[in-house]
Parts: structure tokens; sequence; C-alpha cells
């Protein structure tokens, strides 16, 4: 499956702003889908996963209640809206799948990744 992730921007401290990710290929509703981001230095860290149904979701710690994954198999997108930002949430964000049913936080395991999105959040 192939993905395209959108949607960052630069937004003030306390803001929003939705991600997408638009998948092209085999069938996304077969995969489960994650978002990871990156800065600079950095390694690649978990965000939030989805199951292929949208069932079962995961959240990394310094995001619940901040931050909600969601997708809509029938147009094959996925989508994380993030409410609440703060500058330490700058950073590139990826949209990953994985075929799988269980969504896994490991970023070594998942196989197609999008291109990232830069998310800059100024204080």
């Amino acid at each position: 499956v192939q993905l395209q992730a959108s949607g960052g921007g630069l937004v003030q401290a306390g803001g929003s702003l939705r991600l997408s990710c638009a998948a092209s290929g085999r069938t996304f509703s077969s995969y489960a889908m994650g978002w990871f981001r990156q800065v600079p230095g950095k390694e690649r860290e978990f965000v939030a996963a989805i199951s292929p149904r949208g069932v079962t979701t995961y959240y990394a710690d310094f995001v619940k209640g901040r931050f909600t994954i969601s997708r809509d198999n029938a147009k094959n997108t996925g989508y994380l809206q993030m409410n609440s930002l703060k500058p330490e949430d700058t950073a590139v964000y990826y949209c990953a799948a994985d075929l799988v049913v269980v969504p896994r936080t490991a970023s070594t395991l998942y196989d197609s990744w999008g291109q990232g999105t830069q998310v800059t959040v100024s204080s």
C-alpha cells in the first residue's frame, strides 16, 4: 500500500491540526495504521495506532487526551486530530501501514510509510 501524509503546518501553542494519510494500492482496510514522529537527531517515536476496522486504538502517553486517531476505510484515508498542541509536538509526522489485526507500536514492524508532513508549534 502506498501512503501520502498531509495536513501539517505552523500553528500556535494550544491550536489544532488534522493530519490525513491517503492510501492507494492494496486494500487499506486490511492494514493497521500508525502515526509516528521524528525530530532531527532523535529516533522516530510512536504517536498512535489504529486497527484495520478502527476498533482498537493505542496512544503514546504524551498525546493521550489531546490527539485522536481515526480512519475512513471507504475513503482509504486515516487521520490524526491533534488538539492542544505544544511546542514539543514539533516534528515531522509520518503515517505507516502494517498488515496485522492488532496495531503495533514499534516502527520497525510497519511495512509501508508515507513521506512525512512537518508540524511546527510556536510558543
